[in-house]
């Protein structure tokens, strides 16, 4: 099962169809309001640039190596705002959960999409060595600036949505085969039984539009000595 070969046209309703329930906000673009944010959305641009030149238009395998490291700020971020609220003895507004679940709900568009296009063992080896690294740096900007970090992680969910956009638009014109959705991904949207590659993307789509929005949020709610 590929994502990236074409299809004479595959059908299929389901819950996730944009035809029936109507398609998550536009990704709106946050502008920079000062260095640390020009920093973020500077550096998310040079992995755009670096994906779209590996990946150029293989969005099952983009999703597939992405998806490994779009699960990692959450996962730091919670787990330092966890030893900052036990640390100041003091409530974490929610921030752990909505953090770690960000993180959980990343984790399974990884397990979604490894059942669309299996990765290459070169694109595993990539894996390996961008989540080393990754993790690694965001660990360090998080203890910097939580602040940057959360606008550095809103930055990146508008080009996920950007990027799901794009690959939407291939299945709807042909480009991608529009497959029967995994069976993990009906189960975890809760999916329709016929559901196809189509309705999640829209389901995954929607998931960043809204790791997006909270990013900036509490991006915006951080005071720069946070």
């Amino acid at each position: 099962m590929t994502d990236d070969s074409p299809t004479p046209g595959d059908g299929g309703t389901s819950q996730g169809d944009a035809t029936l329930s109507p398609p998550p906000r536009a990704a709106p673009h946050y502008a920079p309001q000062n260095f640390g944010d020009r920093i973020a959305f500077g550096f998310v641009k040079l992995l755009r640039f670096f994906a779209d030149a590996f990946f150029a238009r293989r969005y099952g395998h983009r999703a597939v190596v992405l998806e490994t490291v779009a699960a990692v700020p959450g996962m730091v971020a919670g787990s330092l705002q966890h030893l900052r609220a036990l640390r100041r003895m003091e409530s974490d507004q929610g921030w752990i959960r909505t953090l770690l679940d960000e993180a959980e709900n990343e984790r399974m568009h990884l397990m979604t999409f490894i059942q669309v296009a299996r990765p290459t063992q070169f694109e595993r080896l990539l894996i390996l060595v961008a989540q080393g690294i990754f993790y690694n740096l965001f660990f360090l900007l998080y203890l910097l600036s939580a602040r940057t970090a959360h606008r550095f992680v809103g930055y990146l969910e508008e080009e996920a949505v950007y990027s799901y956009t794009e690959y939407l638009a291939g299945v709807d014109d042909g480009t991608y085969r529009n497959v029967a959705a995994p069976r993990i991904a009906i189960d975890y949207w809760k999916l329709l039984p016929d559901a196809r590659l189509r309705d999640v993307i829209v389901a995954v789509r929607a998931d960043e539009a809204h790791h997006r929005d909270v990013n900036h949020e509490f991006a915006s709610a951080l005071a720069p000595s946070r």
